[in-house]
C-alpha cells in the first residue's frame, strides 16, 4: 500500500482549484485551509477557491474568488464551508429553469471549459460517493481533478473513514444522553432517528455510545415484534424507560424506506420520517396488547435531530483528520498522480483511482466488530 509522504514535485503546476460539493459537513475548512497552506507555502501555487460547487465552474467570474494564507486564517474551527456547497449542481444532469418548466442539461462541456480558462492545472474535489461519481466522469473526459471524501454518513467506497463522521456521532451521542434523562425521570420510550441513508454507521456507533436499548440500521430491516418486545423488557426492568436510535433510512421487514416531499416543493422526495412512522406502529401494536389484557403501557417521543448533525464546530479529531486528506491532495497533484482520490486504510493515508470509488455505498457489514458488540451488549437490532 503506497504512502502519501513527500516525494517528487511536478515543477508545471503553478494554480489549482478546490471546491466542495454535496451537503456541508464539519471540517470542510479544514480541508479548504490545508489544501491552501500547502500548495501556497510549501509549492508556491496560486489557490482558486470555486464556490457553491460545481455550479461555480458553470457561472461566470463571480463563482470563484482567489484563496490565500491570510483568506483561511481562522477558519479551521468553523462548520460548514467558505466556499459554499451545493448538492444539485451535476454537470451531467444540470437542472435550470426553462419557458417556465424545469429541463435537466448536460453542461459538462462548460465545465471543462472553464477550468482551461481559468488556467487551472488540477481542481482538488471535495464531496461524497454523489461527488466522487462526478469527479470520476470528469477525469474520464480529460479534467484534472483530485478527490477528497467527505460525508458524515461515513458510506464512502474506498476509505474506512470520512471526516465529519466523528463530529456528527458526537452530537447525536450527546442527544442520547440528554433524551435519556427525560426518558427515566417519565419512564417513556425515546425514539431518536439520525441521519444514514443507506449506511446505519452514526446509528450504530451512536447507539452504542450512549448505551440504546435498540438500534435500527438501513442494512437490517427490523421485525417489529421483535423490537416490541424488546422494549417491554426494557420497561420491566429498573430503568423503566428505553431509547431506540434509529437511522433515517431503516425499514421494517417487508416495507420500503420512508420517503417525504416538502409542500410546495418540485424536489425529489427525501428520505424521512420513520421516527415517527416507528412510534405509530408500536402504539398500534401497544393497543392491541391492552386489549388482549396486557397491562404493560408506556408512553412514546419522537426526536429528530436531522441537520443539526452536519452543522457546528468540528471535533478535535475531524479538524485532525480533515488537515490531513487536504494536505495530502495538495502531494498528490505535487506528484502529477490526477484522477485519484485521497483514502484511508487502517491508520495510513493512501489514494486511489476514481475509477475504483463510489461504485456502492460502504455499508455496516452485519458481521463486524461493531454489530458484534452491540448484539454482545444486549442492544436489539430488529
Amino acid at each position: 500500500m503506497p504512502s502519501l509522504l513527500p516525494g517528487r514535485t511536478t515543477s508545471k503546476i503553478q494554480r489549482i482549484g478546490v471546491l466542495t460539493a454535496g451537503g456541508d459537513c464539519p471540517g470542510l475548512n479544514a480541508v479548504i485551509r490545508a489544501v491552501v497552506k500547502s500548495a501556497v507555502q510549501r509549492h508556491g501555487w496560486q489557490v482558486l477557491g470555486i464556490r457553491d460547487g460545481f455550479e461555480g465552474l458553470i457561472s461566470g467570474d463571480e463563482a470563484v474568488t482567489p484563496l490565500t494564507i491570510e483568506s483561511v486564517y481562522g477558519i479551521l474551527s468553523r462548520g460548514g464551508t467558505i466556499l459554499g456547497a451545493a448538492s444539485r449542481a451535476n454537470p451531467f444532469l444540470y437542472t435550470k429553469q426553462q419557458q417556465g418548466s424545469r429541463v435537466s442539461l448536460n453542461v459538462t462541456p462548460r465545465v471543462l471549459d472553464r477550468i482551461g480558462e481559468l488556467g487551472l492545472d488540477a481542481v482538488v474535489v471535495i464531496g461524497g460517493d454523489g461527488t466522487m461519481r462526478i469527479a470520476r466522469e470528469l477525469h474520464e473526459m480529460g479534467a484534472p481533478l483530485v478527490g477528497v471524501p467527505k460525508t458524515i454518513d461515513n458510506d464512502v467506497e474506498g476509505t474506512d473513514y470520512t471526516f465529519g463522521f466523528d463530529t456528527a456521532v458526537s452530537v447525536a451521542t450527546e442527544a442520547i444522553d440528554r433524551l435519556r434523562t427525560t426518558a427515566e425521570s417519565h419512564h417513556r420510550a425515546m425514539i431518536v432517528e439520525v441521519m444514514g441513508r443507506q449506511a446505519g454507521w452514526i446509528a450504530l456507533h451512536s447507539g452504542v455510545a450512549g448505551g440504546a436499548d435498540i438500534v435500527l440500521i438501513p442494512e437490517r430491516p427490523f421485525d417489529l415484534e421483535l423490537v416490541y418486545q424488546h422494549l417491554c423488557r426494557s420497561f420491566e426492568t429498573v430503568q423503566r424507560s428505553a431509547i431506540v436510535v434509529v437511522a433515517e433510512g431503516a425499514h421494517a421487514q417487508g416495507d420500503s424506506p420512508m420517503f417525504r416531499r416538502r409542500a410546495g416543493s418540485q424536489d425529489k422526495p427525501r428520505l424521512g420520517g420513520i421516527g415517527e412512522h416507528l412510534a405509530y406502529l408500536l402504539q398500534v401494536r401497544q393497543e392491541e396488547a391492552l386489549a388482549a389484557g396486557s397491562e404493560m403501557e408506556w408512553d412514546i417521543r419522537v426526536t429528530v435531530l436531522g441537520h443539526v448533525q452536519r452543522g457546528g464546530t468540528p471535533s478535535s479529531t475531524d479538524r485532525v483528520f480533515a488537515t490531513r486528506l487536504g494536505a495530502a491532495a495538495v502531494r498528490l497533484i505535487a506528484r502529477g498522480r490526477l484522477g485519484r482520490m485521497v483514502a484511508l486504510r487502517g491508520s495510513v493515508l493512501t489514494d486511489l483511482p476514481l475509477s475504483r470509488v463510489a461504485r456502492v455505498p460502504r455499508i455496516v457489514p452485519l458481521n463486524c466488530d461493531m454489530v458484534l458488540t452491540a448484539q454482545e451488549l444486549g442492544i436489539c437490532l430488529g
